[in-house]
């Protein structure tokens, strides 16, 4: 398979106090806006077998913690004020190593259940080229190559993709498009009223990829939107006056600059020795 395919592949497999109720700074000329970090979690051990991960959870691999460490120096001395996820084992843990690594002072990260990832029923924990064949077959695609042609060609459409694993869910219990549109931008809005009420000018979520993709496929017209999202990429925007931008899309810049920073270090204190 090429590269690009397992890529694909690897990309789509789903993806403190904590409390169980309902990203980054802020510019001096926009005083009054909410800028939100939205992060994928960082590799789990479901993600590295390349099986389906929506409501099922596995723990972070080594390499998973490793690139949440790069995330978390990357988004060192961004004054965080709230912290989100779901109640996903793989999102919790994600956030408390970007917690520690980045310093902060994080009082409570509240959980909100829209923020988990999409629920691919009976497919949970199936290989993931048994649910993307049959999703694709579903969308009237010739199966997974079929899908991955759509993806090459850019014509991939994440709505499709949902509603095509949800109409092939024998037991009938995966959620399709709208459902997850629902959930996960009514977490949106319950994380922006939390912090126009509380005054909160910068927030981290960690969530997972392809809820994340539902959460902003209406709120940009940029075409990488339909992108896969890569452990711990982020997604940046900004709420003013009622409107989203989207500023950054599936950027991997923070994992970088947290990779350099913390590499600088280490050769820093090698010299010492």
């Amino acid at each position: 398979m090429k590269k690009w395919l397992i890529a694909f592949a690897l990309l789509f497999s789903t993806g403190s106090v904590w409390s169980t109720e309902p990203i980054p700074a802020s510019t001096p000329e926009n005083s009054d806006a909410i800028t939100i970090w939205l992060a994928r979690h960082g590799e789990t051990w479901l993600n590295r077998f390349g099986h389906a991960q929506g409501w099922a959870d596995t723990p972070l691999t080594a390499e998973g913690k490793e690139t949440t460490r790069y995330l978390g120096e990357g988004l060192k001395g961004i004054p965080f004020d709230s912290f989100y996820t779901s109640d996903a084992g793989r999102q919790r843990e994600t956030m408390q190593i970007v917690i520690k690594q980045a310093g902060l002072q994080a009082s409570q990260v509240r959980e909100l259940t829209g923020l988990r990832e999409v629920f691919f029923g009976s497919f949970e924990g199936a290989p993931d080229e048994v649910m993307q064949d049959a999703g694709a077959r579903k969308m009237g695609l010739s199966g997974r190559d079929g899908l991955f042609a759509q993806l090459k060609a850019g014509a991939f459409s994440i709505d499709r993709y949902i509603d095509g694993i949800a109409a092939a869910d024998p037991q009938g219990y995966a959620e399709n498009f709208s459902q997850v549109k629902s959930r996960t931008q009514q977490a949106l809005h319950t994380i922006i009223a939390n912090a126009k009420q509380n005054g909160e000018k910068n927030v981290l979520v960690v969530s997972s990829g392809m809820a994340l993709m539902v959460m902003i496929s209406d709120l940009t017209d940029d075409p990488r939107k339909n992108h896969p999202l890569a452990n711990a990429a982020v997604i940046k925007m900004t709420y003013q006056n009622g409107k989203f931008n989207v500023t950054e899309l599936g950027t991997q810049r923070y994992i970088n600059e947290g990779k350099r920073a913390l590499d600088k270090n280490s050769a820093r204190q090698a010299k010492t020795l």
